[in-house]
């Protein structure tokens, strides 16, 4: 059955060309863009009044650990940096429960849709006992969220007594890894363009999986048509690891294990050097840039503008709550136009290209050209901003004001023609009950 049309009608400042009048869209798509001075030609169409509203393209997050919302500002955390980090926070995700995850991901979740995110991924790769079915229960939450997703089956079978990080209760072996990556691809994955749930592979790190393992994950995901994802030169300590224990650098262990091709995104990207970055651009693989949980943990930053001048392409990532502490990618995107401000200076990083990291670059990290954009045929994944509140009093440009007055809310978003929040509230989701329920489940995992 065909959906009615929808326009939505003269935005206050959208984020495309062509668009002044706003955009139509039918069956989960966009199907017009309405010029100055005109009138849809699509016929039969109804009206969203958008006056007060500024649209942009649904943000899309590219790297996330949801069970971290559980953990946020946990104080045996606090002021380390990532490998003392990792070594205390672990012992406490051991004892994560599927109830305490479906908490954590229905948290994360719904406040990336409230910053006005449409698609976002999850790097799970911590399977204690009786938490076998992690990504069931993530699809699970997405679908009653409606929110699109992407879900990393993580992995991480080398623990501490194997010279790793992770304690032994939270690892599993390469075969029961390689199968249940398996099981979830034939159960949810779908390749057609415009897909709502994917699956992707993901072992952690090249300090928590074998050599086996990510040759035989670069394997499986060729054989399957499916993308890998990992993390990747993010502190100085993982290179320091790297020469250790392979006698290498981190992109020459991923080159040596299968990964360095356009099928690949990478979390982080901080501490490439400069022939790393063209080998990565020349390959065509894509890197995430986290910046919050970079500065809180002191990792660095990314150097997203060497990266797209050798043709590498950059998208954005929240990290996991327990770094950035926050899921709001709208905040992201401000964190990381001052970041690479401060950095390059004002006449190389823009407002604008923090917005585009944000969707186009994140959209080419999954392999989603038809996400990120607002353009015929793409799909109908919207955020809608209001600039009511006092913090943008006085702005002159709107779509600047998303970014340098620090919005954070988004009125209404839309996926696939579907509204998912409306009056900047997620329809049915009780948010009080929801925290005080996230509130016990973390407080039980600390005791």
């Amino acid at each position: 059955m065909t959906d009615a049309p929808l326009w939505i009608r003269d935005p206050l400042a959208i984020l495309a060309d062509d668009a002044a009048r706003g955009i139509v869209v039918q069956d989960g798509r966009i199907v017009e863009l309405v010029p100055a001075g005109r009138e849809p030609a699509t016929p039969g169409v109804s009206a969203f009044d958008a006056g007060a509203h500024v649209v942009i393209p649904g943000l899309i997050n590219t790297h996330h650990h949801f069970y971290q919302t559980l953990t946020r500002a946990s104080p045996a955390a606090l002021d380390r940096e990532l490998f003392g980090w990792l070594g205390v926070l672990y012992p406490i995700w051991a004892k994560l429960t599927p109830q305490a995850l479906e908490s954590a991901v229905t948290v994360a979740m719904a406040e990336l849709l409230l910053s006005g995110c449409t698609t976002t991924t999850d790097h799970h790769y911590l399977f204690p006992p009786g938490l076998d079915a992690a990504i069931d229960i993530e699809v699970a939450v997405a679908k009653r969220l409606g929110i699109r997703a992407v879900f990393t089956r993580g992995s991480m079978n080398l623990s501490q007594r194997d010279g790793g990080l992770p304690p032994d209760s939270v690892v599993q072996d390469e075969d029961t890894i390689l199968a249940e990556s398996a099981r979830l691809i034939d159960a949810y994955h779908d390749p057609a363009p415009h897909a709502l749930v994917q699956i992707a592979l993901a072992p952690c790190s090249p300090f928590t999986v074998t050599r086996s393992l990510m040759r035989a994950t670069a394997a499986l995901a060729a054989t399957r048509g499916v993308r890998l994802h990992t993390h990747l030169a993010e502190t100085a300590d993982e290179t320091a690891f790297c020469l250790s224990r392979f006698n290498c650098r981190p992109l020459d262990y991923l080159e040596d294990t299968g990964w360095l091709h356009d099928g690949v995104w990478l979390a982080h990207g901080v501490h490439f050097d400069a022939g790393e970055i063209t080998r990565l651009a020349r390959a065509g693989v894509c890197v995430t840039h986290c910046p919050c949980s970079n500065q809180v943990l002191g990792s660095g930053h990314c150097p997203v503008c060497e990266m797209e001048a050798a043709g590498l392409r950059v998208g954005l990532g929240v990290d996991g709550s327990a770094s950035n502490n926050t899921s709001n990618l709208m905040q992201e995107v401000r964190a990381a136009f001052l970041l690479q401000r401060h950095r390059y200076g004002v006449a190389r990083v823009g407002h604008r290209d923090a917005l585009r990291w944000a969707t186009e670059g994140s959209a080419a990290c999954i392999g989603r050209p038809e996400l990120g954009r607002i353009a015929p045929g793409g799909a109908a994944d919207l955020a809608l901003f209001r600039l009511d509140e006092l913090r943008f009093a006085g702005t002159q440009d709107a779509l600047a004001a998303l970014v340098l007055c620090g919005a954070h809310r988004a009125d209404r978003v839309m996926v696939g023609g579907r509204w998912v929040v409306e009056d900047g509230a997620i329809p049915g989701l009780d948010i009080a009950a929801l925290i005080a329920r996230q509130r016990q489940a973390a407080v039980r995992l600390h005791a």
